[in-house]
């Protein structure tokens, strides 16, 4: 049976060093798993891979799309799965990394068959967001398709939209949708691995990151990003650091408040994803060692 490789854990855990380590002793390839690394004009920002690392080992899937564009779960399982398959056919075993639970839900149950919406009419959807505001706009999705009370957060602007056009496009809620679906890869062996790391030894790896995302000049990322004015409605503003940095650059805040703030938000952020595999991960092995070659091993025993 054909065997796919999931490493999952909160930010700052060491997944994409474990994967790397993985994948060199037992010929995988990586793919990447993680909604955020996907784009190109963010590598220290996102905590892509280095180069040295992309050398090591085939990686796929990273910095390849331009934050002016939209790309949805649909769009990155459909690159998930000719990875997956190429990677099958070269006889090397393909690792899916990250730390975006949508995308794995995706390999694991399945995604729903929604028809392809029409570009102008996705367009028109985003216009209308831009002129009531997103208030208005999650008030008015909620009124005409309450399945998605509680299920989509009244912040979570790209999801209410996703949820909006949905319901406009097919007269169906995107939940009536999702509740008939299916994972592509039945006939595959999925060893599913998540990286519990405890919450001290997490906030410490996040305070290194940060300082260490500082020093590479993540600021000037940042400072490339906003001179291109893209839409605040697009996934790539959500990036932790944008914000923070953007409210430096205007003077708002200093430096030691950019790294506490980036901190916090990462902090928030590695607590939502441990909530996420509490509730969606509840068949992935959990796994932790402070050792790192100690954990490679229980992560060989586990795939083997």
């Amino acid at each position: 049976m054909k065997k796919i490789i999931l490493i999952s854990g909160p930010t700052a855990s060491g997944k994409s060093k474990l994967a790397l380590n993985i994948a060199k002793k037992i010929k995988g390839e990586i793919i990447n798993a993680d909604s955020m690394q996907v784009y190109k004009e963010f590598s220290v920002l996102s905590s892509r891979p280095s180069k040295s690392d992309t050398k090591r080992v085939k990686h796929y899937l990273y910095g390849f799309l331009s934050v002016k564009k939209h790309f949805s779960t649909g769009e990155w399982l459909k690159l998930a799965k000719k990875k997956i398959s190429n990677s099958i056919k070269k006889k090397k075993v393909p690792i899916l990394v990250g730390g975006t639970g949508l995308y794995f839900n995706a390999i694991t149950k399945g995604i729903s068959k929604i028809p392809q919406i029409d570009k102008k009419f996705r367009n028109e959807i985003r216009t209308l967001h831009n002129k009531i505001g997103q208030k208005k706009f999650y008030d008015e999705l909620i009124y005409f398709d309450p399945k998605s009370l509680g299920k989509i957060s009244p912040a979570d602007t790209q999801r209410t939209i996703r949820a909006y056009e949905v319901k406009k496009f097919t007269n169906k809620s995107i939940y009536e949708w999702a509740s008939n679906t299916h994972s592509d890869f039945l006939d595959f062996d999925i060893r599913k691995i998540f990286i519990n790391t405890p919450r001290e030894e997490l906030l410490e790896n996040i305070k290194k990151r940060t300082n260490i995302m500082l020093e590479n000049k993540c600021m000037d990322e940042v400072k490339n990003f906003l001179k291109m004015k893209i839409d605040k409605s697009l996934s790539a503003n959500k990036i932790i650091g944008v914000r923070e940095i953007s409210d430096y650059f205007r003077n708002s805040i200093t430096t030691k408040e950019v790294i506490n703030l980036i901190n916090i938000r990462t902090r928030q952020y590695a607590k939502r994803q441990n909530t996420w595999s509490r509730g969606h991960m509840t068949t992935w092995k959990k796994l932790y060692s402070k050792d790192f070659l100690v954990l490679t091993r229980k992560v060989l025993k586990e795939i083997s």
